[in-house]
């Protein structure tokens, strides 16, 4: 009986462990310019799948998410983003995906937040 209460317990235990490490919290530079911006970047990052949270910050340029490691990665989630054509550290849009966004959110030209002065 001790041996298999001792059993049931152990099986809780790494059941629970296991599930506590499937989320992973990360964060990350992304650039853009405003609201727009925004929308567009945390859009691109739910929209892949085992990401659960996204929430890109307009002046510090970071995107910190919540995901599922057993379902994605990193390098997964940057490239949904510049493939919306907002650049990452190790990862640069296309031309192509860059032009594609609104000609106010060019960052490349211009680095500065004009979130406040920009409405979507």
């Amino acid at each position: 009986m001790k041996r298999t209460i001792l059993s049931i317990a152990m099986m809780l235990i790494a059941v629970l462990t296991y599930a506590q490490d499937k989320n992973k919290k990360m964060t990350f530079d992304v650039n853009g310019k405003c609201a727009m911006c925004k929308e567009r970047i945390e859009e691109a990052a739910l929209n892949v799948k085992g990401v659960k949270y996204a929430m890109w910050d307009i002046p510090s340029h970071q995107l910190s998410i919540i995901m599922d490691e057993r379902k994605t990665d990193a390098m997964k989630i940057k490239s949904a983003i510049v493939a919306v054509g907002h650049d990452t550290k190790e990862l640069k849009a296309t031309e192509e995906a860059y032009s594609s966004v609104h000609p106010c959110c060019r960052y490349r030209e211009d680095n500065s937040d004009d979130g406040l002065n920009h409405k979507m």
